[in-house]
């Protein structure tokens, strides 16, 4: 029996094997707890299997920095560059690992390219983001009121007394 066709299998592999993203929140719980050395070897691990996942590169160079290894944070940052080579925290990072390894003049630099990442961010049309729960979405204006047309098809509203002669009061017969 091959897996695709055995069910026992596939739970077992479900189960056993944990998705890239549940790799990568474990990662993120030990980075969290300070336990940098485990943070680093879940994510090294994941990066093996998937190469271009940014945040586990960009969380990889964190993990370094806060050891205190800032070569490595450096090397590790520059990969992240490789993958996402306009994102605003890339260039945050390498600022801050530079500044923190003596390096001023490429700190700045790369401080500027982060400003400059923020700009072209703010700098694109805000998306328009569709929800399908519509409490969540944002008020809108109510449309202006439909203008009153002349519509010569309907009849007048019958009057209830027609309209008394000149000269005459409504209550006194002619």
């Amino acid at each position: 029996m091959r897996a695709p066709n055995n069910p026992v299998i596939r739970t077992i592999v479900k189960t056993n094997m944990p998705t890239s993203q549940e790799q990568y929140d474990d990662a993120m719980f030990a980075f969290s707890q300070g336990d940098y050395d485990d943070a680093i070897a879940r994510l090294q691990a994941l990066l093996a299997v998937e190469p271009a996942h940014f945040d586990a590169q960009l969380a990889l160079g964190m993990a370094y920095y806060r050891k205190g290894n800032y070569a490595a944070a450096i090397a590790e940052g520059h990969k992240a560059e490789k993958l996402q080579p306009r994102e605003q925290l890339v260039h945050t990072n390498l600022s801050l690992f530079y500044m923190k390894a003596g390096d001023k003049q490429t700190a700045e630099h790369h401080g500027l390219q982060a400003r400059i990442a923020g700009w072209r961010d703010n700098m694109a049309p805000p998306a328009a983001e569709q929800t399908d729960e519509p409490e969540l979405q944002m008020a809108k204006p109510k449309p202006p009121p439909i203008p009153k047309r002349d519509m010569p098809w309907k009849k007048n509203a019958p009057m209830t007394s027609p309209p008394p002669p000149s000269g005459q009061t409504p209550d006194k017969p002619a």
